[in-house]
């Protein structure tokens, strides 16, 4: 039923589904593991690099972290290409905004420019819809650190942990379970915790290991396969500090104890 409605993403199904929307996920969902967790202090993103062949330069560029500005720095799960073409538009958003009104552009607003792009390609003949899913993390003055994720369709949510890419249902059950929520601790004063989680970024680096370790398949987790990138605060100003080989090496020997487990079975 479905090769009669595929052929084009403005046609709808008798279901009321779009099959090409829904294609360019299932992409996603065999693309490498793209995590992010919010914690009280700043937001840490980790990525899964799925390095082709061990000839690859690999401290050469970035594959799946990616500045889109000064205060946004995103992670892709899904066609590479397809996501340089939404970084270099969303980068030349976020300076349109600074010239015009000479301050970063919330991040809220420029999730959601970046999402009616990706939406009008699902709306009119002879497109694709991108084949690409963005983790993007960014900070502003009004409401703090916030962590997006946005899909093919153009549709984006506000989230304090999530998971895309492959194996991103069992991540997100790790997630669930292990991550600290401020509803949790009722005996806290409401105004001594940041809004959303009672994480600090060691607890947010510890369980983005613990979810790498039990969601990417590989033997042993290494710099090679791996992308590291924290948005904070310096100086009230938010600092995106994306990790060289050896401090990839640094995290993962400090969190040694949470990886071990997955690595000896």
């Amino acid at each position: 039923m479905a090769r009669r409605y595929d052929s084009r993403t403005t046609i709808f199904s008798p279901e009321g589904r779009l099959y090409q929307v829904e294609y360019a996920m299932e992409a996603i969902s065999h693309a490498g593991t793209v995590i992010g967790v919010l914690s009280q202090d700043g937001i840490v993103l980790a990525a899964e690099r799925q390095a082709t062949s061990k000839l690859l330069e690999q401290n050469i560029g970035s594959e799946k972290i990616y500045e889109m500005n000064d205060n946004v720095v995103a992670g892709v799960a899904g066609l590479t290409a397809d996501a340089n073409i939404l970084i270099n538009q969303s980068r030349v958003i976020a300076q349109r905004y600074l010239m015009t009104y000479d301050s970063q552009i919330p991040v809220e607003m420029l999730v959601r420019r970046l999402c009616d792009l990706k939406q009008g390609y699902t709306q009119f003949g002879g497109l694709r819809p991108f084949g690409v899913s963005f983790l993007c993390a960014g900070w502003d003055p009004t409401f703090g650190f916030q962590l997006y994720q946005s899909d093919p369709a153009g549709n984006y949510s506000s989230w304090k942990a999530t998971c895309i890419g492959e194996n991103s249902g069992n991540a997100q059950s790790i997630l669930k379970q292990e991550y600290k929520d401020e509803e949790k601790d009722r005996t806290a004063a409401p105004d001594t915790k940041a809004a959303g989680s009672n994480m600090t970024m060691d607890d947010a680096l510890r369980l983005t290991c613990l979810v790498l370790s039990k969601t990417i398949d590989t033997a042993k987790l290494t710099n090679e396969k791996l992308e590291f990138a924290t948005l904070t605060l310096k100086a009230g100003k938010p600092h995106i500090h994306i990790y060289s080989s050896d401090e990839i090496d640094e995290v993962l020997s400090k969190y040694e104890s949470v990886i071990k487990p997955a690595d000896s079975n």
